[in-house]
């Protein structure tokens, strides 16, 4: 299946791009988006514990199952400013 996958602050930095096109396995959960992208940038997996995510504008949770229809996964690391 294929996901649109949204970067934010660490994400963006560490790809370069706001977003990016995934394929997964059929009932494949949003925690595996995350992994793919650590298998792609290892320095990543540190902000594993600290991540939110939303599904098509939802927060939720990282065993949630994806849907098998076009989805956008946002990965929502901590934020800070003034």
């Amino acid at each position: 299946m294929q996901i649109t996958v949204k970067l934010f602050a660490i994400f963006q930095e560490a790809f370069g791009a706001e977003e990016m096109q995934m394929e997964l396995e059929p009932n494949a959960r949003i925690s595996q988006v995350f992994d793919r992208l650590v298998t792609m940038q290892p320095q990543l997996a540190e902000w594993r514990s600290l991540t939110r995510y939303a599904l098509n504008l939802e927060f939720v949770e990282p065993d949630t199952a994806l849907p098998d229809r076009p989805i956008e996964v946002a990965l929502i690391p901590p934020v800070s400013g003034g």
